[in-house]
């Protein structure tokens, strides 16, 4: 509200002019602040660390993630020195796109895996020194959903049937059960305007589920069914440290904060007038354009030879 206030009708139009209370708004474009960068000070400790977490585009999350498993190449065919193993025939048919991935979109949880450098402690002279002489890598675990069919657990029931028959408890040959694993951790490129695009990686090779869990019912329980696997494998890298693959590192794009002025011939004279009188000049400005003519066919939307102002559809 105006501390005063007043009017005249001029013509068929109200001039009111009063003095408002808060001046905060007047002449927002040369509001100096508006011609400061975006984020905090860069020379202070929040300032920098606001900074990191800017050019990392936020920090990852853990339901951003992604597996992809790949059957291994099974046998070559069904004689009877081999009965029992997985043939390729029924390695292709888990193996095809839509099971693939509902495997893979069935997978709720899963650990990148760990690498451990093995030391041995050897004393020269004072304080021993620590020697890395091996690496070691851990086995993962991951958690799938399943549905009623159980189609998940199959999955990697036949991947597991590949390395030992059911009838003839042999075992089969090492490069025809192991096959590799990679998981993706997913994040957002703002240059790319991308959602999900891979961030980070690793590649397991030699990968074997070794143990697949129990499935357990209970009447007193009316939750989702969901499984465990336990694989093992021979070592993992990292796609874009070990050139593996083309996994990019994020880059942020800062964008300064504009404001628009008002555009045409009487829309900058406006923007130049007192704030008094300028809501008073406004009214008349759209008065004049349902009256013309051309205004008065389009409802003012069309005011030449001055611009057009975009509909409102």
């Amino acid at each position: 509200m105006a501390i005063l206030r007043g009017g005249k009708r001029i013509g068929g139009f109200d001039i009111r002019i009063g003095l408002p209370r808060d001046r905060s708004l007047v002449d927002v474009q040369s509001d100096p602040r508006l011609r400061q960068k975006a984020g905090g000070n860069p020379e202070t400790t929040m300032g920098r660390f606001q900074a990191m977490v800017n050019e990392a585009e936020g920090f990852a999350r853990k339901a951003r993630f992604y597996v992809n498993f790949t059957l291994p190449n099974g046998v070559e065919g069904e004689t009877e020195e081999i009965q029992g193993f997985s043939t390729k025939q029924q390695l292709r048919a888990m193996n095809q796109d839509q099971q693939k991935r509902r495997v893979q979109a069935f997978c709720s949880e899963i650990a990148m895996p760990a690498r451990d450098g093995v030391q041995k402690e050897i004393r020269h002279n004072g304080p021993v020194r620590k020697f890395v002489y091996d690496h070691a890598y851990s086995d993962i675990t991951a958690t799938f959903y399943t549905d009623k069919f159980m189609r998940e657990r199959s999955f990697f029931e036949m991947w597991q049937k590949a390395a030992f028959s059911n009838s003839t408890h042999n075992m089969n040959y090492y490069n025809d059960y192991v096959a590799p694993l990679d998981i993706f951790a997913l994040g957002s490129f703002a240059s790319r305007d991308e959602r999900d695009d891979i961030t980070y990686g690793v590649r397991l090779f030699e990968c074997y589920p070794k143990t697949i869990s129990e499935v357990s019912f209970a009447h007193d329980a009316n939750t989702m069914q969901t499984f465990t696997v336990t694989f093992s494998y021979r070592y993992w890298v990292n796609f874009f440290l070990d050139k593996a693959g083309q996994v990019d590192v994020g880059s942020s794009e800062f964008k300064q904060p504009t404001v628009k002025r008002a555009g045409g011939i009487f829309g900058g004279l406006l923007s130049k007038l007192p704030p008094e009188i300028r809501r008073a000049g406004r009214d008349v400005l759209n008065e004049l354009r349902k009256k013309a003519p051309i205004g008065r066919i389009t409802g003012g939307r069309v005011f030449p030879p001055f611009r057009i102002p975009p509909l409102n559809l």
